[in-house]
């Protein structure tokens, strides 16, 4: 590899690390496209899975769905489908991939320790080492009317919650050390350890102790990812996550999240390799940079329909925009303020903290720039997208990466499952030209994919 990077310093050229995103229910998903296809059949995690692996991603990204989210009571265009469980889907994926990693996003809210680290565990073994954990948290009651107790946590305590899960499930991943299992016929002897498993951990969440049925996984834990943004979101990160699925895609707010979060790391005596940091990005390619760009223009407005304008719309002013025009002005009413809100199960409408403030901000915004609805929500919810020809989007990626506003990429293709064709084939050999993304995979675990330590075995008490 080059010691010589983008801008033509002596800095040594930063490796990018790569995943595809399966976007599921939200507003990248095409679904009403002529090429979309399924977003629940294993078809389609198929593909996009093996689309990844031939490109030589790091790892495949799942998200995940505890209920149908609803406005006004109803399920609306971007949420008229599910997500099938995590597991189910990242084992059978591990049957028809050899080097992928398979990362999944598990709810700690809703879950216990126990369950959870043996269902990664076990997909650990199944994977040969391929497993990642995206730790999310969950506090609002709708969702947990899908479960028997219900919206039990306060949103203060849920990443304490976390942080004890996280530890709890720590302690099973470690109660073996790998070399219990000798299966000596000769001496009768199958167990080296009669405590392999045994485990004890207590807190003000969990008082568990027992044993843990599956031996040490080849990672010894799956890969840790994060990816809230808030002030205990990014400290937890510093002190537990392996990766961060990160919101800042552009150039300059990603350099200054990087250089926030990475900066927090010296405390719990980490290098700063220890944490990737991977925005989630969408692209367009074409022809030309100006074919691209058109291309962009129909894909946001594929994204952005009428009905979905008015609804994320509504999520701001908190009010029933039904009888409004998506193609009119923004509502001359103020966003109504209360606990009760017309969206519920979308954890973005939290991020809209003072409404009465966005929605000066974005009447300014639609005045200045004559924005109807629809154009004004494409304008704010867009998140960073690489639009261009091949070439001018592996410059700009390599650009980000190596200015030190991310470690690399999430990317969420709008179609499913075939958005990451085009990409694989013509972006990735691009960046391998360049020596900045592998031309095969050298390691056979996800954790050495991204060039991460050995994983810890211990959680730093202070940290949350």
């Amino acid at each position: 590899m080059s010691n010589e990077n983008s801008s033509g310093g002596d800095k040594p050229l930063k490796r990018i690390h790569l995943a595809a995103h399966f976007p599921g229910v939200n507003n990248t998903t095409v679904w009403s496209d002529p090429q979309a296809g399924s977003q629940i059949a294993f078809s389609s995690f198929a593909h996009l899975a093996r689309t990844a692996e031939r490109a030589k991603f790091d790892f495949l990204f799942l998200a995940e769905g505890l209920r149908l989210r609803e406005q006004n009571g109803l399920i609306y265009d971007l949420d008229v489908v599910g997500r099938p469980d995590t597991f189910a889907v990242l084992a059978a994926l591990a049957a028809v991939t050899d080097r992928l990693g398979l990362a999944g996003t598990i709810n700690s809210t809703f879950n216990e320790p126990y369950e959870v680290a043996r269902q990664f565990a076990s997909l650990d073994h199944l994977s040969a080492g391929r497993s990642a954990w995206n730790v999310v948290t969950s506090w609002d009651a709708f969702t947990g009317e899908n479960f028997r107790r219900g919206g039990f946590l306060r949103e203060e305590d849920r990443y304490d919650r976390a942080r004890q899960f996280l530890e709890a499930s720590w302690q099973l991943f470690d109660s073996w050390r790998g070399d219990e299992v000798v299966a000596d016929p000769v001496s009768g002897t199958f167990l080296g350890d009669p405590d392999a498993g045994r485990f004890a951990y207590r807190s003000s969440e969990f008082d568990i102790a027992g044993r843990f049925d599956v031996p040490r996984a080849p990672q010894g834990r799956p890969v840790i990812f994060q990816a809230g943004d808030s002030e205990q979101g990014r400290e937890f990160a510093a002190a537990s996550a392996d990766a961060i699925f990160s919101r800042h895609g552009t150039l300059d707010a990603g350099k200054a999240f990087y250089t926030d979060v990475k900066g927090r790391l010296a405390r719990y005596g980490r290098e700063p390799g220890s944490l990737k940091i991977l925005p989630a990005v969408t692209f367009v390619l074409g022809d030309t940079d100006a074919d691209a760009r058109e291309k962009a223009e129909v894909v946001r407005r594929q994204q952005v329909s009428g009905q979905t304008a008015i609804r994320l719309l509504e999520q701001v002013w908190n009010r029933d925009l039904s009888d409004h025009d998506p193609e009119g002005p923004l509502p001359a009413a103020d966003p109504l303020i209360g606990e009760h809100t017309v969206a519920q199960g979308r954890a973005s409408v939290r991020m809209n903290r003072d409404p009465l403030a966005l929605a000066r901000e974005w009447r300014a915004l639609a005045e200045a720039k004559n924005l109807s609805i629809r154009d004004l929500v494409i304008e704010v919810s867009g998140r960073q997208s690489f639009v261009g020809t091949p070439a001018r989007v592996a410059e700009e990626m390599n650009r980000f990466v190596q200015e030190d506003a991310s470690d690399g990429f999430i990317l969420a293709p709008h179609l499913t499952p075939g958005g990451l064709d085009e990409f694989a084939d013509t972006v990735v050999p691009l960046l391998q030209e360049r020596g900045v993304f592998r031309t095969e995979y050298e390691g056979s675990t996800l954790r050495e994919h991204l060039d991460l330590p050995t994983a810890r075995t211990t959680v730093p008490q202070e940290a949350i």
